[in-house]
């Protein structure tokens, strides 16, 4: 009975973070190209890379970029529960 919450709680806090990290590389992405494009001589490339960001981004969500951002936090979600779930296998914990 010990273990199962255990298990549960390392679960669900690998999923949490496996979530919110993609969500703030996104993120960062798009904040580094919109300053990049503040910049007068570097505008057309922080334009254009913001533009890039957001065309893959829709690419995952049927055309909205909001929608491909959440797929691919909840795919990175799922994977790290999946290897969280492994590892959790591979080393029981003693009692």
């Amino acid at each position: 009975m010990g273990i199962f919450p255990d298990f549960l709680r390392s679960i669900l806090l690998t999923m949490v973070l496996s979530f919110i990290t993609p969500i703030l590389v996104i993120s960062f992405g798009l904040a580094g190209s919109v300053i990049i494009a503040c910049l007068p001589f570097l505008k057309t490339i922080g334009q254009f890379s913001c533009q890039q960001i957001l065309q893959f981004l829709a690419t995952f969500g049927s055309g909205h970029p909001f929608q491909g951002s959440m797929i691919i936090a909840i795919t990175c979600s799922l994977v790290g529960a999946l290897f969280d779930t492994y590892a959790s296998y591979q080393s029981p914990r003693s009692q």
